[in-house]
C-alpha cells in the first residue's frame, strides 16, 4: 500500500472526528436533558442504519424503527430499571415485523444499541461528567491508537475473515492507549491499578463491538452502515466501539462496585 493510499482519508477523518468530538464532549459536559437527547438521536440513527442494512428494500420502515428506537432510548433514561428494560426490549422486538431475515442479528444488535445508550445516560446521571468522560476517552483512545498503530506498523491481521483491516499492532496499540487513559484517571480520581485494568478490558470490549459490526457489514455486503459522517461512514461505524464498551460496563457493574477501585 502506498503512502498516499494509507493516509489518503486522514484529513477528512480528522475534520469529521473533531466535529464529533466537540459535539459529544459538549453534550457530556452539559449533561441532563441535553445528553439524554444526544444519546437518543445517536441510538435512533444507529437503529435506522441497522434496519437499512438488514432490510434494504424497506427504507420507510427503517426510518420508523429508528424513530421508535430513539424515542424508547429517550424515555428509558427517565424510567426506573424495572420499566426501562422492558421498554427497550419491546422496541427491539417490534422490528421483527419489518426485518424478515437475520432476525436474531436484528434483535441482539438493536438491544445492544439501546442498552448501551441507557448505560451511558445512567452513567452520566449517577456518576457525573468525570466517569462518562473516562468511558468516552477509553473508547476514543483505543480507536485512534489502533488506527495509527495499524497504519504505521501493520503486520498480522487480528481476525481477517471478519475485519480485514484490523491488525494485532492496532489491537495492542489500543490496549496501551486505554491503559494510559486509565492511569491518568487513577492519578486524577483514584482507583490505582484496578482502573487501569478495567480500562484495558473496556478497550477490548470496544474492539469486539467494532468486530461485531464489521461482521454484520461483511455478511450484508456493505462497506459502511451509511454515509452520514464524511470519512467515517455511518453513526454505527463510529459508535460501534462505544456499544461494546458500554454493554460490558453495564454487565460488569451488576457484579462489582462502580467506580472500579475507587474508595468512597
Amino acid at each position: 500500500m502506498s503512502t498516499a493510499d494509507r493516509w489518503g482519508d486522514l484529513a477528512l477523518r480528522m475534520g469529521s472526528g473533531a466535529v464529533m468530538l466537540a459535539v459529544g464532549l459538549g453534550s457530556v459536559a452539559l449533561g441532563g436533558a441535553v445528553f439524554h437527547v444526544f444519546i437518543a438521536l445517536v441510538c435512533g440513527t444507529m437503529v435506522w442504519e441497522l434496519a437499512r442494512m438488514l432490510s434494504p428494500a424497506r427504507n420507510g420502515g427503517a426510518l420508523a424503527l429508528g424513530v421508535l428506537g430513539g424515542a424508547a432510548s429517550l424515555a428509558a433514561g427517565y424510567l426506573p430499571v424495572g420499566s426501562a428494560l422492558p421498554l427497550l426490549a419491546a422496541a427491539a422486538l417490534s422490528g421483527l415485523a419489518l426485518v424478515r431475515a437475520h432476525r436474531a442479528v436484528w434483535v441482539a444488535f438493536t438491544l445492544a444499541v439501546l442498552l448501551a445508550g441507557w448505560e451511558m445516560t445512567t452513567l452520566r446521571d449517577d456518576f457525573g461528567f468525570v466517569w462518562m468522560l473516562w468511558l468516552a476517552l477509553v473508547v476514543v483512545a483505543t480507536d485512534v491508537a489502533g488506527y495509527f498503530a495499524g497504519r504505521l506498523i501493520g503486520g498480522p491481521k487480528f481476525w481477517p475473515r471478519v475485519s480485514p483491516k484490523k491488525t494485532w499492532a492496532g489491537t495492542l496499540g489500543g490496549w496501551v492507549a486505554a491503559a494510559a487513559v486509565g492511569a491518568g484517571f487513577a492519578v486524577w480520581h483514584g482507583g490505582g491499578v484496578v482502573i487501569v485494568a478495567v480500562s484495558v478490558v473496556l478497550s477490548f470490549a470496544s474492539q469486539l463491538g467494532d468486530i461485531a459490526e464489521s461482521a454484520i457489514k461483511r455478511k450484508m455486503g456493505v462497506k459502511d452502515s451509511s454515509a452520514l459522517i464524511p470519512g467515517h461512514g455511518g453513526v454505527l461505524d463510529r459508535f460501534d466501539g462505544m456499544l461494546g464498551a458500554s454493554v460490558f460496563l453495564l454487565v460488569a457493574t451488576a457484579f462489582v462496585a462502580f467506580p472500579p477501585g475507587v474508595v468512597p
